[in-house]
């Protein structure tokens, strides 16, 4: 009986680790503190990460069982002599059972003969390996439980130790869903979810249930537990960064994550720990809509980043690292990703400055210029991702269709840093790409619309809008469709070719060659621009050689009707009128111009004008003094938010031919507004609103 016992003792040595065995397993390579993680990441060489070492866990890995069918038998003696009685050859019979691992306990499908009754698990006292059996070689494991012993038979040794694993996670989970739940001190919390997660990453079962269950516990704590002390929170987060290497974070996880980036944006915990979790996010997630909080963590993690020292340098690097230094990023989910974590955090910045501005009179200088930092941060994102070749033709699809809300178009806060990402995109030579600059279907703007001058992103006299004009001109694709399209543009064109840009030079060219303009006057402003520069003379006597037709066109004294672009200048204005003869002339529209009273010596050589519109310029009384002193035949005259006062007002009186007046938004007196209606007899219409005679 002694050499039994031994024997058995023995065999024990050479078995899987018990349950108490596996709850130590590696606990010493765990950091329970801040401070001991961090005197480890100071003890390692490598430049990555640092994460508590785990021992790497070799040998066969194993499915886990949940119900499966196989061979008990159950032993209701003392275990002193259970050895001797499994080494009987008259041991009792086998009974087939199709058992079942449950949440808390073993038990069979069909309830009777051996396991007529469940086996808890908290009964189990010990499980173990039996290595030697008869010379039938059967595999078994023995569970030990007080009123005896029950016998599990596999197949071979590969199933047997399936069942040995299976059994003690289905325990673990047990012991530490229990354990966990009814603990309350900080330190004992953290001590065991070290462990718990030790036990998960060393386990040899592969089951989505190793990752997903602490993970799920963890995330029931946290939300019972709301106030956790910053030295908890950190250790907290420690202990879950190695199991996080391979598995996303549950929605609780990334409140509890969102909540430390927000907290701590600067501590070592966001660079070391959450830049992996983040990039496995970005390369991995399939669809942030069903977990828009692992959404929010990536926007507060990418905030953390802009928050340290050079912060905009830090989240392209991110950006780009996610990259990766070869030509094509070998991961296809990043882009998407990073553009919906931007697309949602720009909408959700544009919110944020509405609740501002309805819940303050006065705008807080402070919370608006955070707001700023914020978007200046997903600008940053979006700069980085388009200097990639491979990156930029979905991202240029994903931008065409104007994703942002109208409140970040209409912001200039917004649309002129923007400016870079849409410059990458223009200046690409694929037609998939720089095409993407216009509008996705007939109807819409586009990013083209937006950036041109006159336009509500425009803030740079049109230099965005040439380089897109120059792509867009020299592309292959439906050349004549996009002529067609100028013409709505024909000022901004006009403008920019004053200027001798050369995309718009060769524009108004191919659309008079091309025939897409349809009124011959508008052909004859386009003539008369293109002879206003040298460069335009070049191209459009080279364009008369090619068709003999346009000579007959431009008639002597040129066009009668003429509109400058929104945005010209005195020296605009002057070097267009300049460039030929402007006799017949009646109308000329400058309004929303920036020309001022200097223009009127070029505008008093114009003597057949009728129609004058300086609607919002910079005209003052100066101007209006010269101009009522020499164009007589003024029929209509346009003055609307104009500098002008009753000093020139009263200079009107001469014009006698005058019908219709608009001194809307003047500084016009009623007293000087009665004195003009009597010496005006012609007039018929006069507009006074917003003035003193209203």
């Amino acid at each position: 009986m002694a050499s039994d016992i031994a024997n058995e003792q023995d065999d024990a040595l050479l078995l899987s680790p018990s349950t108490d065995n596996m709850n130590g397993l590696a606990a010493t390579d765990t950091p329970n503190t801040i401070e001991e993680y961090n005197q480890m990441k100071t003890s390692t060489t490598t430049s990555a990460p640092s994460t508590p070492q785990r021992k790497s866990l070799t040998g066969p890995k194993y499915k886990l069982i949940n119900d499966a069918e196989t061979l008990v038998c159950r032993v209701n003696h003392t275990r002193t002599i259970v050895s001797k009685i499994m080494n009987s050859k008259y041991l009792r019979r086998w009974e087939t059972h199709r058992m079942i691992l449950g949440e808390e306990e073993i038990r069979s499908s069909s309830p009777t003969g051996f396991m007529e009754s469940s086996i808890p698990y908290s009964t189990i006292e010990d499980m173990i390996v039996v290595p030697r059996w008869d010379s039938g070689q059967k595999f078994v494991i023995r569970i030990t439980v007080p009123d005896g012993s029950v016998l599990i038979q596999a197949n071979n040794s590969y199933i047997r130790d399936q069942w040995l694993h299976s059994i003690q996670w289905k325990r673990h989970m047990l012991k530490y869903g229990k354990l966990l739940k009814n603990t309350r001190r900080p330190d004992v919390l953290i001590k065991e979810i070290t462990s718990m997660i030790d036990v998960s990453l060393t386990t040899p079962i592969q089951d989505i249930s190793v990752s997903q269950f602490p993970l799920d516990l963890v995330s029931e704590l946290l939300q019972q537990n709301g106030n956790i002390s910053k030295v908890a929170h950190e250790n907290i987060i420690v202990a879950l960064a190695p199991l996080l290497e391979n598995n996303h974070p549950t929605q609780e996880i990334c409140d509890f994550f969102t909540k430390h980036c927000k907290n701590s944006p600067r501590s070592n915990i966001v660079i070391e720990l959450f830049t992996p979790v983040v990039q496995r996010i970005l390369k991995h997630n399939m669809d942030f809509g069903k977990y828009p909080r692992m959404r929010t963590f990536v926007q507060e993690y990418m905030q953390a980043l802009n928050s340290q020292n050079d912060g905009r340098r830090v989240v392209q690097n991110f950006v780009r690292g996610n990259h990766g230094v070869s030509s094509n990023c070998p991961h296809p989910r990043v882009l998407p990703n990073l553009v919906a974590v931007c697309l949602s955090a720009v909408s959700n910045v544009y919110d944020d400055k509405k609740n501002l501005m309805r819940e303050n009179e006065f705008e807080n200088t402070l919370e608006m210029g955070e707001i700023q930092e914020r978007l200046s941060c997903y600008i940053a994102i979006f700069e980085a991702m388009s200097e990639f070749d491979d990156w930029r033709p979905v991202l240029s699809s994903l931008l065409q269709p104007l994703p942002f809300p109208d409140d970040a178009i209409a912001d200039e806060q917004f649309t002129s840093p923007f400016k870079s990402v849409m410059k990458n995109v223009a200046e690409d030579k694929r037609c998939d790409v720089h095409q993407a600059i216009l509008p996705i279907r007939e109807g819409k703007e586009g990013w083209f619309h937006l950036y041109c001058p006159g336009g509500i992103a425009c803030d740079d006299d049109g230099d965005l809008w040439g380089v897109m004009l120059n792509s867009l001109i020299m592309c292959c694709c439906k050349r004549k469709k996009f002529l067609l399209t100028l013409n709505k543009m024909i000022s901004p064109l006009m403008l920019l070719a004053l200027r001798e840009h050369h995309a718009a030079l060769e524009s108004l060219c191919s659309m008079l060659e091309l025939e897409v303009v349809e009124h011959n006057d508008i052909k004859m402003q386009i003539i008369t621009t293109l002879q206003s520069t040298s460069q335009g003379k070049k191209a459009y006597a080279a364009l008369c050689d090619r068709q003999v037709a346009l000579k007959e066109l431009q008639q002597k004294g040129g066009p009668k009707k003429l509109t400058l672009p929104s945005k010209s200048t005195d020296a605009d204005l002057a070097r267009l009128l300049s460039s030929g003869s402007f006799g017949n002339l009646e109308c000329l529209s400058l309004a929303f111009t920036q020309v001022t009273s200097a223009c009127a010596g070029d505008l008093i050589k114009l003597p057949s004008l009728r129609y004058l519109n300086l609607w919002s310029t910079q005209f003052g009384d100066v101007g209006l003094e010269k101009i009522c002193e020499h164009l007589q035949k003024l029929q209509v005259l346009n003055l609307c938010e104009t500098r002008v006062t009753d000093k020139g007002l009263t200079s009107l009186a001469s014009l006698k031919n005058l019908r219709k007046l608009n001194l809307n938004s003047t500084q016009l007196s009623a007293l000087t507004f009665e004195d003009l209606k009597e010496k005006l007899p012609a007039l018929q219409e006069c507009d006074v609103r917003y003035t003193e005679a209203w």
